[in-house]
């Protein structure tokens, strides 16, 4: 067992296989260590989010030494079947890897039990153990940029179904219609861990009708118990030349379901757009990168703009127009028009309103993940955005707030700070200056789900084998095969099968979230790469 930093506030367990994982999950499940906020297991590994108020690593190392893993975790008696159409792109590969007919790897297949272990890569993707051995194959030496949802595929010793269409490289052996991700039932995720998974041959069997083992409880999406609002204070949007999003702290808990945090880049930004105008300061915000959004409000309302500097500029129904300054209550009286400037810094602007904006949560929050298309729809020219009724909790205005850094221009070299791990010794001493002792641009390609980084040398990795999928933090570095690494965001996979080199300081990840295309980073390491030692039991946390 080794206990491995990931950022201020993570660390990672590395067990010594998954029957130890899921052994100590759901010991942490039944009894929780008090301070861990969130825990992502993977095929050896669990990552844990602590609150470092309450506990430390160590504390946490401590107590996971002292749990009895040699018990296997409880199993379900929920069954579920499902039904496949065995047409896959890669199902001649598997046959020829595995030494079987097609016939044979179709046979095993169906003949298997399976066991969601657990969930991760996307919502709803459950990582499937249990197979026969003989079907273990591996990644695709070249992952597809596109795999269609419904894909049924093997990877190592997993089988797995991709709930959306996204890249990926596991080997494809069919294609099911059953939807794995379906907001409109209770769970979601067709697949949680612990259950049973046991697959049938559409052409063998038909579509027949599928069983669950239980029945899942499905929510009618049209129906609601909430009282009727009259929606009448809003703005029209009148102009986006890129789609706005809905953003809030972000939607914690849900790791089970294999959904990450996501929510706002800059949450200090967020937090002060809501301060400014006396609301709760979690409350969803518009998100808009780069500027150039206008709106038009059809009643009196209070309202800001933060983050990144653009120009605020109302204009009234008889055309006077008015300068205004971010970071101050705006009010804007019916029939006025705010039109935001591009951007001279930065990336990201929020716009709150007094009271909040009307917006639908899903899954707890009103964030919209872009890469698991988790969340309210983007915000175009055309909608309505309706102001909320409820006036409960809020605050006074405030008249006093500033950025709390200087946003970066796309000329600026940007400095992060970071912590070394989980998996830095998966890297040569040249690897790691080529990470510390060069400057590496912001690539076109970057957006919320990542940051593309590119520069002269690529990061040399030591350990050339394939590293199995385990969870991932915000502000992560991972490093795939090309060297060039990728600096998760907000949206980032909930696990990823490329070694993380460091992650980005929490205080830092603000500033992160601002880097402009073309802008270039520099890296500076706070602390030198070991496990965590939970040295001798010091006893209760202060």
């Amino acid at each position: 067992m080794r206990f491995l930093p990931v950022s201020l506030t993570t660390m990672l367990v590395e067990l010594a296989d998954l029957d130890q994982t899921l052994a100590l999950f759901a010991s942490l499940e039944a009894n929780p260590v008090p301070g861990i906020r969130e825990l992502v297991p993977a095929a050896r590994t669990i990552m844990i989010r602590y609150q470092p108020q309450e506990t430390t690593p160590q504390d946490i190392a401590r107590e996971i030494q002292k749990r009895d893993l040699a018990h296997s975790a409880k199993a379900s008696s929920i069954v579920v079947e499902i039904p496949v159409r065995y047409d896959g792109e890669d199902l001649v590969d598997v046959a020829e890897l595995t030494g079987l007919s097609i016939e044979e790897v179709i046979r095993l297949h169906t003949e298997s039990e399976f066991t969601v272990a657990f969930c991760g890569f996307a919502p709803g993707f459950g990582y499937l153990i249990g197979g026969n051995e003989a079907l273990h194959v591996p990644r695709r030496k070249t992952p597809r940029t596109r795999i269609p949802a419904g894909a049924v595929a093997l990877a190592g010793a997993f089988s797995g179904v991709y709930p959306q269409a996204s890249p990926g490289g596991w080997q494809i052996i069919g294609t099911t219609p059953v939807k794995m991700w379906d907001l409109s039932r209770d769970p979601p995720a067709l697949f949680q861990p612990g259950y049973k998974v046991r697959f049938y041959d559409i052409a063998e069997h038909g579509d027949k009708k599928i069983t669950y083992g239980r029945a899942l409880s499905v929510t009618d999406p049209s129906a609601s118990t909430a009282t009727h609002i009259e929606k009448i204070a809003s703005f029209e949007v009148l102009a986006a030349p890129m789609p706005a999003l809905f953003q809030d702290l972000g939607r914690f808990g849900m790791t089970g379901q294999g959904v990450s945090a996501s929510g706002a880049l800059d949450q200090g930004a967020l937090r002060t757009a809501n301060r400014i105008v006396g609301n709760p300061t979690g409350l969803a915000c518009l998100e808009v990168t780069m500027g150039g959004i206008a709106l038009q409000a059809n009643c009196r309302a209070l309202m800001t703009v933060t983050g990144a500097p653009c120009s605020v500029e109302i204009t009234d129904e008889s055309g006077h127009r008015l300068s205004m300054p971010p970071y101050r209550p705006i009010a804007v009286e019916p029939g006025d028009t705010i039109k935001l400037g591009p951007a001279s810094s930065g990336m990201r602007s929020y716009i709150a309103v007094r009271g909040g904006f009307e917006v639908e949560k899903v899954l707890g929050s009103a964030s919209t993940d872009t890469l698991a298309l988790v969340g309210p729809p983007a915000v175009t020219a055309g909608q309505i955005l309706t102001i909320s009724s409820e006036r409960h909790g809020l605050g006074s205005v405030v008249l006093h707030e500033a950025p709390p850094f200087e946003y970066p221009s796309s000329q600026d070299v940007v400095t992060l700070d970071v912590v070394l791990g989980p998996r830095t010794d998966w890297f040569t001493t040249k690897g790691l200056a080529s990470l510390f002792q060069q400057v590496w641009q912001v690539t076109p390609q970057s957006n919320r789900v990542g940051i593309r980084l590119a520069a002269e040398d690529p990061i040399e990795r030591r350990d050339t084998q394939e590293l199995p999928s385990e969870g991932t933090a915000v502000g992560a570095i991972q490093v795939p095969h090309s060297g060039q690494p990728v600096l998760f965001l907000a949206d980032h996979p909930l696990t990823g099968g490329y070694p993380v080199i460091a992650n980005v300081a929490d205080y830092h990840l603000d500033l992160a979230g601002q880097i402009p295309i073309n802008a270039k980073i520099k890296f500076r390491p706070i602390s030198s790469f070991q496990d965590i030692n939970p040295g001798p039991d010091a006893g209760e946390h202060p």
